[in-house]
């Protein structure tokens, strides 16, 4: 479904009354204002570039004006009278209200650098890399370096396409406008030009090693800072570090995705690490201290007399530092209480009489457990 069109009058910002002259002055603000090359991060600017170029085109041809005050949009739909592809490219309209023609002058030397069309300089293509790290190095940040093949400069031809010593001339059959208009009584409809496809242009004899294409795919050696605080899945960008632009445009970005590697002892979840540490039954019971490993080495930790099975301490900061530089998170470690597999003779013994001296007031948990569980026993 096609989106209404908005009234050409409304487009240009002025009233139905507007002579020619004030049509151009109004064109000339709002077309460098939206200019796609001046814009290249808005996805709408060729769009309302476009929509301008066809305001200006119906509103400064008399005909086309006295239909559309007439019959509205209607009067170019199907069977309207002068009916669809009647409208003139916008950037040629553009070139012609600004005086631009072929390849340099006019408005492009002045806006935008000028020398090359539009259509034969864009920019490089972004490039996603997925680079997976160790833990160790998310928490503490590391350099790295990668290779990856992408589109680089020709470095024969430096970009142009063109041998040395040839040169780019103007496309002969559209005298470097990129269009050619055939008339149809009074309409003149434009399309591509068949022998530079567009671009305004040709060359005289095409570089051999990069067959006129100005770029070449290559191997290339990229360093990467990793933050210290680094999260799974971040998206750092390295600025031009994408395939290279066409006819001397700007190279694209890239980006590089980052994933972390399970890690054999901690869990992270946030700035948090988590770990489980297996002691023994006899520290357990009576206290002691025991050593935690953390990312930086080990920490020591008092373990009460008591400590069940399961039970979680905290080492305050041990975790990882925030990518913010907003602190550290914390270190988690939940005690695992290691039950004896093989007993001898006198361990045994020992035990049986430690069992005998305990009774009921000394396993709590186990009391309180069965006495929830007596209707489960009837």
């Amino acid at each position: 479904m096609e989106t209404e069109k908005r009234d050409y009058y409304e487009v240009l910002g002025v009233g139905r009354s507007v002579t020619d002259e004030e049509i151009k002055r109004a064109y000339r603000k709002l077309a460098v204002k939206f200019h796609p090359d001046k814009n290249p991060d808005d996805p709408h600017a060729e769009e309302k570039f476009k929509e301008l170029g066809e305001a200006y085109d119906v509103l400064m041809d008399p005909d086309k004006r006295a239909a559309y005050d007439r019959f509205g949009h209607a009067a170019f739909a199907p069977g309207g009278g002068f009916g669809r592809g009647v409208f003139h490219d916008p950037f040629e309209i553009f070139r012609e209200v600004f005086g631009g023609g072929g390849f340099g002058g006019g408005i492009f030397d002045t806006f935008f650098g000028g020398g090359m069309r539009r259509e034969d300089q864009r920019r490089g293509s972004d490039l996603r890399y997925d680079m997976e790290i160790k833990l160790e190095e998310a928490a503490f940040g590391a350099e790295k370096q990668i290779e990856i093949a992408k589109l680089e400069t020709c470095d024969k031809c430096q970009g142009s396409g063109a041998e040395p010593g040839s040169r780019r001339i103007s496309c002969p059959t559209c005298g470097g406008r990129g269009q050619v208009v055939s008339s149809r009584g009074f309409f003149h409809i434009s399309q591509t030009c068949p022998r530079c496809h567009g671009a305004g242009g040709i060359i005289e004899k095409p570089c051999q090693k990069c067959r006129g294409e100005g770029r070449m795919e290559k191997s290339s050696r990229i360093k990467l800072k990793i933050p210290a605080g680094i999260r799974e899945g971040t998206r750092l960008r390295s600025p031009g570090n994408g395939e290279a632009g066409i006819g001397g445009a700007p190279p694209g970005d890239l980006y590089v995705v980052v994933h972390i590697k399970e890690h054999k002892i901690f869990q992270r979840e946030g700035d948090d690490l988590y770990c489980e540490v297996p002691i023994p039954f006899s520290v357990a019971a009576l206290a002691g201290e025991i050593d935690v490993p953390t990312l930086e080495g080990k920490a020591h930790l008092k373990v009460p007399a008591g400590t069940q099975s399961g039970q979680m301490f905290k080492l305050r900061g041990k975790g990882i530092v925030n990518v913010s530089g907003r602190g550290h998170g914390d270190l988690f470690a939940r005690l695992i209480v290691e039950v004896p597999s093989r007993l001898n003779t006198e361990q045994r013994r020992k035990l049986e009489e430690f069992a005998a001296l305990c009774g009921d007031e000394n396993t709590p948990m186990r009391k309180s457990f069965f006495e929830r569980a007596k209707e489960f026993f009837k």
